[in-house]
């Protein structure tokens, strides 16, 4: 028996497309790999920084709508996820993260002006 449940989470093909129209995207990835390629329209705030974030700038993630975080393959963004439930936001973890968003062809952009990647 487990003393943990796994947090809420979606796959990539259950997600719209836009996924900023009636929620935000939260990229908790390091700065290089969010430089690399991320989701458009998304709110990097690296995993050690959410709670920081939360307390000092409440308004960078939202509690009124549905908060999707995502990393690289999910498990960062599955403890954030946890951790958001736990203190009363709507937050879904995407499974596969950045990973499963690149091989499903989603929309990634790149702060470096190079072709986005996943790294």
């Amino acid at each position: 028996m487990s003393f943990f449940s796994a947090p809420p989470s979606a796959s990539v093909a259950d997600l719209p497309e836009d996924l900023t129209a009636d929620g935000t995207v939260l990229d908790v990835r390091e700065p290089y790999e969010w430089q690399a390629g991320h989701i458009p329209g998304a709110v990097h705030v690296p995993m050690n920084s959410v709670p920081t974030t939360v307390h000092y700038e409440p308004d960078r993630i939202p509690t009124d709508r549905r908060v999707h975080v995502v990393c690289a393959v999910g498990g960062r963004s599955g403890q954030v996820t946890a951790w958001l439930v736990k203190n009363g936001y709507d937050a879904v973890n995407i499974a596969g993260g950045m990973h499963a968003w690149a091989q499903a062809g989603r929309a990634m952009v790149s702060e470096t002006g190079a072709p986005p990647q996943v790294l």
